[in-house]
């Protein structure tokens, strides 16, 4: 079995019990459930938390039913793309002020994906670096510094 049809299907019911009407697609290449509703606010919630949760409770269920299945990602109305987009680019000012100043900076408290996703972003960096502290928090604040 295919995980990201059981995915699929394991979303698209769950949206069924809840009573959207929405369309479920599949981008392989991503591992990405793409959710397509006239409900699409609602689905999101505010400032993510409703996918966030969806998404979590999708892969719960993937695991499951197939305990070696890969975290797929869900996405409402490309709302993740958007997100990211506009977080590396919070991130970049952050970084032209660290390069300015030569202090340090933290960042907004991020889940795991969305500090990876930082940290991926400015790894290569030639002026700043970053890192995460070590602790058993879920939301934890990136520093970005200069690189010296």
């Amino acid at each position: 079995m295919d995980p990201l049809e059981v995915a699929q299907e394991l979303l698209d019911a769950m949206l069924g019990y809840l009573g959207f009407a929405a369309t479920v697609t599949t981008d392989a290449s991503s591992l990405t459930l793409h959710v397509a509703s006239h409900d699409g606010k609602l689905l999101i919630g505010p400032r993510g938390e409703r996918l966030e949760e969806m998404t979590h409770l999708v892969n719960r269920l993937l695991l499951t039913r197939l305990p070696e299945a890969p975290r797929v990602h869900v996405d409402v109305e490309n709302y993740l793309a958007s997100r990211d987009y506009r977080m590396i680019e919070e991130a970049e000012e952050v970084a032209a002020r660290v390069i300015a100043t030569g202090r340090s900076l933290k960042l907004e408290p991020m889940n795991s994906y969305q500090r990876r996703l930082i940290h991926n972003h400015f790894k290569d960096h030639p002026s700043v670096r970053t890192w995460s502290p070590e602790d058993s928090a879920r939301l934890k604040r990136i520093s970005i510094a200069p690189r010296v």
